[in-house]
């Protein structure tokens, strides 16, 4: 969970001083600041799976 922007990502690796994450389910990647970074919690990774598949079903996301 990236604190600073509220989105929920998966770790993809690390670059210079950033760690890079994915949003779940695919797509592009962002840096985040290590002291940003916490675990999401379960409620929080259901809400963005769900918000994917609803864009999905909407047709924003392939």
């Amino acid at each position: 969970m990236d604190m600073g922007t509220g989105r929920v990502g998966v770790v993809m690796g690390h670059e210079g001083p950033y760690v890079q994450l994915r949003p779940l389910g695919g797509g592009r990647e962002w840096d985040c600041p290590p002291d940003r970074l916490r675990t999401a919690t379960a409620a929080e990774r259901l809400r963005a799976a769900t918000a994917r598949a609803n864009a999905r079903s909407r047709g924003e996301v392939l």
